[in-house]
């Protein structure tokens, strides 16, 4: 593999990097007198924007609206303790549904080349990948935190950080991005941003796999999903209202193929059940303001 030259060049060793405590590694969360505090964060009560310790890589280049603290958080994912918390614990909360949805993304990309798998976390999504048998796999990943973890779980993907609509990877690198859960996180101004960047760095005929939280426990009420879906449909509609998801209302408003197509991306498949949103679209080949010649 030759990497051009160019921002992404600066890396770091993510897998070795030592990383500052943030306030949360300092809080003994165990101790009786620090549960009210915690039982006001997890609940949405008591929320506050993220404070990034000194010194931690790339922090001038995260943006605002990612200082907050989703899913209810203690300073979101930006710290030691909580990150890997949560980093484990989420597929629990999913009761065990990710597991699923991510090898269905990474089996809508097999035979690809190179893949991204964009806003990656803790990597899960990038070792559904290289379990998929694409040869190449690279994660992006704006959270220091999640990309050590990331790095230490899957030391063979080539690891970056960066933001999808900032990403500082090559233009044209890729044949095949996966994205989970990341798009209802991006403000719809940014949402452009990213698939404009998206465009740039993929391929003709690039092949993108999209999973993400299903309208339907957005919009439903408890009562429609168990009837629809049981208890697990009642379990993911409480779910979606009890996390702090600041922008997937904004994202479900939107029409995802208009957008796609809007950036010169094709949708092939777009199913909606419960608890996820699968979308797989193609890159094509002619611009997104070009009209094909007939």
């Amino acid at each position: 593999m030759t990497e051009p030259a160019g921002p992404s060049a600066q890396v770091h060793d993510w897998a070795r990097v030592r990383l500052p405590d943030a306030w949360p590694d300092r809080v003994a969360w165990w101790h009786p007198r620090q549960w009210p505090r915690l039982w006001r964060k997890i609940n949405g009560r008591q929320r506050e924007p993220v404070r990034l310790p000194d010194a931690l890589p790339g922090a001038h280049r995260l943006p605002r609206y990612l200082l907050l603290e989703f899913h209810n958080l203690p300073n979101g994912n930006y710290s030691h303790g909580v990150t890997r918390g949560y980093a484990r614990g989420f597929d629990h909360a999913m009761l065990g549904s990710l597991r699923g949805g991510r090898h269905r993304v990474a089996d809508a990309l097999r035979g690809a080349r190179r893949a991204l798998d964009l806003g990656s976390g803790a990597g899960h999504l990038a070792g559904a990948m290289q379990r998929a048998g694409i040869g190449e796999v690279w994660g992006l990943e704006p959270s220091p935190y999640l990309l050590t973890l990331a790095a230490q779980a899957h030391p063979q993907v080539v690891w970056r950080q960066g933001v999808g609509e900032d990403s500082g990877l090559p233009d044209a690198w890729f044949d095949a991005v996966g994205i989970c859960f990341v798009l209802h996180e991006v403000p719809p101004a940014y949402l452009r941003r990213l698939l404009a960047e998206l465009r740039r760095i993929t391929t003709p005929g690039a092949t993108v796999a999209i999973l993400e939280p299903s309208p339907l426990q957005w919009r439903q009420d408890a009562w429609r999903m168990w009837k629809s879906h049981g208890w697990r449909g009642a379990y993911f509609r409480l779910l979606a209202r009890r996390v702090h998801e600041p922008f997937a209302d904004a994202w479900h408003k939107l029409d995802a193929a208009a957008l796609l197509a809007e950036h010169g991306f094709a949708v092939e498949q777009d199913e909606i059940g419960c608890p996820f949103r699968f979308i797989v679209a193609r890159r094509r080949d002619a611009s997104p303001t070009e009209t094909p010649q007939t």
